[in-house]
């Protein structure tokens, strides 16, 4: 059998790893690690046109299985490319990969064309950012790195000359098992004895809900339903929380609806359950607050907190739920209850009065067909701006649909690319990348990697020809909007003459049937709707101290904006609620 060269070696770990595909694009210092995989049967070379897509995706694949995925760059400009979706990656937990191929070792540190130094360059988005410098490092190095990026949840960055990875591997190498999955993590009992001693003393309860409680849901309706208490959630925790949950009372922060504030804030125990919410101005100073984190640098640093509490939500809840007395009052709840109906059905009138007859679309009523529509198992890539607002309020979770976006990093142009890792994993499921025309353009040149492997991925374009965001925060600062306006092409047309499908939508009578066909596609598809730039949206409940750009008070062009079915849950849910 042939000696193995560095490379080889390289993919032949990442293999073992689970690793499935490499996203990147080729070149240079990073060829022999890509015919090393054109060599190997057990990974696939994805080629993207942009290295930032591959980044994206390869954090999607690995928020969609919860395994290591991977992307790769060339030396200087190539691997600079991977930073903004290895951030994205990062900062959502993804367990990405990435290698950083550089200039020949002998060069380094002399200027040397296309010279940059990715050990500098990554090192706030990853937890391991190392250099193979001589094959002797391998394969600990990659094996150090692939189990950071595991185990602690995020980025893990291997940089390597070219030169090396064309190298002999060395012969003996010490390989060994590889950590391949996270373990749970359980409170120690003396946490466990204060929490159920705060929650026994405490007549009103609230729950605000994280991503952290993936896989948690039974738990936490379980313990919600034994002391009582509202749930609220944060848009990363919306997919995991907000189904089959007769305690919902909405969402908080700048995209929130319900009574998700006023629950947290007139609550006399507030226990944070895997969030790491980003907005303190919108949490409470005045009541009692226990934060639940698997994370610890994540505990206490949005707010003030009165316990800490290190574990995994369904662990902890799994220990404490038994422990704590049953409360029987269900005043506070079911008031809570209540005012969140009541918000909902006082909002429901921007998206119900003549939407269905509005010119341009009112992109709620996009945003609610859609919903109605995609498949019950649909994975939704979402857009960063008001793409957020319409997923947040209108895609209905399951338990089964997933909703990925750029939640924690706050990037343009996810939503396409995400959706090429999203559907890599499963090509018969539906994958809906739900793009603002000021995204999708950023990184545009990646549908045609679509086209290219043929990715059924339906791309819905809420093209309102502007950057409606960011209007939005000049709207209310004030500042008359400068520099948002897009002027666009026939984006279907742009689709039809990619290789793809492609349909305009000007009408709300040709919605229906538009995003019909483009679902019966057998490949990709692009449906270019074309919406009202005036339809903004602002939070419930906001005062000038939550976010710098916001204000009080909203112009006439500021909807309030619909909830979808999100007010039928909420009418069931007062089902339970005595009539006064």
């Amino acid at each position: 059998m042939a000696k193995q060269n560095v490379s080889e070696q390289f993919v032949d770990i990442l293999a073992r790893a689970g690793v499935k595909r490499l996203y990147g694009v080729v070149g240079d210092s990073l060829n022999p690690v890509v015919d090393a995989i054109r060599r190997n049967p057990d990974i696939d070379w994805i080629q993207v046109r942009h290295e930032e897509a591959a980044a994206f995706a390869a954090g999607a694949e690995a928020q969609i299985t919860g395994e290591l995925a991977a992307c790769a760059g060339s030396c200087g400009p190539g691997n600079l490319h991977l930073i903004n979706g290895l951030y994205d990656a990062h900062r959502s937990m993804a367990p990405v990969l990435a290698l950083a191929s550089h200039i020949p070792s002998g060069e380094i540190g002399l200027g040397y064309f296309q010279e940059t130094h990715p050990e500098l360059l990554f090192q706030e988005c990853s937890h391991y950012n190392e250099m193979i410098s001589n094959p002797q490092q391998m394969p600990r190095l990659l094996q150090t790195a692939i189990q950071h990026a595991v185990g602690r949840g995020g980025v893990a960055v291997v940089s390597m000359p070219g030169d090396v990875a064309s190298q002999p591997a060395p012969e003996k190498s010490i390989e060994h098992a590889l950590v391949t999955s996270r373990p749970t993590v359980r409170p120690g009992d003396a946490e466990i004895e204060k929490l159920c001693r705060m929650v026994d003393e405490a007549k009103r309860v609230t729950l605000f809900c994280g991503s952290g409680t993936a896989g948690a849901h039974a738990e936490v309706m379980e313990f919600a339903e034994r002391v009582k208490a509202p749930v609220g959630h944060a848009l990363r925790g919306k997919e995991w929380i907000q189904y089959d949950n007769p305690y919902d009372v909405g969402m908080s922060g700048l995209l929130g609806y319900g009574a998700a504030y006023e629950a947290t804030n007139e609550c006399d125990l507030l226990i944070l359950l895997g969030t790491d919410f980003p907005y303190n101005a919108f949490l409470p100073t005045d009541v009692k607050i226990v934060q639940v984190d698997v994370r610890p640098e994540h505990l206490g640093r949005r707010s003030k907190l009165d316990l800490a509490v290190w574990g995994d939500v369904r662990e902890t809840l799994r220990c404490l739920t038994p422990r704590v007395k049953a409360k029987s009052d269900r005043k506070f709840l079911d008031r809570m209850l209540k005012k969140h109906a009541d918000a909902l059905e006082g909002v429901i009138s921007a998206y119900t009065r003549k939407v269905d007859k509005h010119v341009p679309i009112h992109p709620e009523y996009v945003a609610s067909v859609l919903d109605e529509l995609a498949d019950e198992d649909a994975v939704f890539t979402v857009d960063t701006g008001m793409c957020n607002v319409w997923a947040a309020r209108y895609l209905t979770p399951n338990g089964k649909r997933r909703v990925i976006g750029s939640f924690s990093h706050g990037s343009m142009a996810n939503a396409l690319p995400q959706a090429i890792g999203a559907q890599f994993t499963d090509r018969n499921r539906q994958v809906v990348s739900m793009s603002g025309d000021g995204g999708f353009t950023m990184l545009m040149g990646d549908f045609l990697t679509l086209v290219q492997y043929n990715l059924p991925v339906k791309v819905i374009l809420f093209n309102n020809s502007s950057l409606g965001m960011v209007e939005l925060e000049m709207l209310v600062a004030g500042l008359p909007s400068f520099g948002t306006t897009n002027k666009n092409p026939d984006f279907a047309a742009v689709a039809r003459a990619s290789g793809a499908y492609g349909v305009r939508v000007e009408k709300p009578k040709q919605l229906e049937s538009a995003l019909r066909d483009a679902f019966k596609h057998k490949g990709p598809a692009l449906v270019d709707v074309v919406t009202d730039p005036n339809a903004l949206s602002i939070p419930p409940k906001i005062s000038a101290d939550m976010v710098t750009g916001f204000a009080l008070s909203a112009s006439k062009i500021v909807l309030d904006g619909g909830v979808g079915r999100m007010v039928q849950m909420a009418r069931s849910n007062l089902r339970n609620v005595p009539r006064l």
